[in-house]
């Protein structure tokens, strides 16, 4: 079985002095390829260099300005996004997003940075990374404006049904991590059982997002195994079917 971890920090310091065993164990565990969102511009330069190492048939860099670092974004960050995305092998444009969850956030900045990286998007002909708290209307809202080529992945998805529904009619597939380990995660497990499998893909968000067998400890994408086998018994179908399903639809969104 082959999986693709659609979401996962491992250029974050906590991996510095075992990111080549943690990444090896992905790859023993079937995780073939890895997505790496960057959070803020600070972080490109060390990203690019970590996914274009010797693992660069693995990980997949993705760039972008994240929502819950407002104070560290400055405008002129979008041009040298722009620069970087015109030329460097980057998968996608993330982590993008709103997130109105975080105490005092700074709403007008939040949605300048999101709508410049969504145009940005659209003209790299990029999908986007998204990342959405206590917004996914308002996202939604931008997204039927931007009128994206590619679409994108909703991570850590935590809305509605309907608003699930939502964002697959634009191109949307909803990404499935930890949460999903959680028996109180009814809601989102409800809405698992209820979606076709072609709307869904697997993240981990290591090192965050810990699955409920390993609260407190820094989360790793060869866990991904166990969020699959979870998922695949919300189903009702071998882990091997959705592995495949899943792992195709990642690779073919991202166009790797």
């Amino acid at each position: 079985m082959q999986f693709v971890d659609t979401h996962c920090h491992i250029d974050f310091p906590v991996y510095d002095g075992s990111r080549d065993a943690v990444i090896s164990e992905a790859a023993i565990a079937g995780v073939h390829a890895i997505v790496v969102p960057a959070v803020t511009a600070e972080s490109w330069k060390r990203l690019l260099q970590i996914t274009s190492d010797q693992y660069a048939s693995q990980l997949y860099p993705a760039l972008g300005l994240h929502p819950c670092f407002m104070q560290q974004h400055k405008p002129e960050d979008l041009a040298r996004l722009e620069e970087l995305l015109s030329g460097e092998a980057v998968c996608a444009v993330g982590e993008i997003g709103l997130d109105l969850f975080i105490s005092d956030p700074d709403f007008d900045t939040q949605l300048f940075f999101f709508k410049a990286q969504l145009e940005l998007a659209a003209r790299y002909e990029l999908p986007v990374l998204l990342h959405v708290r206590k917004a996914h209307d308002l996202v939604l809202k931008e997204l039927r404006q931007a009128r994206l080529q590619r679409g994108g992945i909703v991570h850590a998805f935590s809305g509605s049904l309907q608003q699930a529904q939502q964002y697959i009619s634009l191109g949307f597939k909803l990404g499935i991590g930890g949460t999903i380990t959680y028996s109180r995660a009814k809601k989102l497990r409800a809405i698992v059982q209820t979606l076709e499998m072609s709307n869904l893909v697997l993240e981990t968000d290591a090192p965050d997002m810990p699955l409920a067998a390993y609260r407190g400890l820094p989360n790793r994408p060869a866990r991904i195994r166990e969020i699959a086998a979870v998922v695949a018994g919300l189903k009702g179908v071998p882990i091997a079917e959705l592995a495949a399903l899943t792992t195709g639809q990642a690779r073919a969104l991202f166009g790797f």
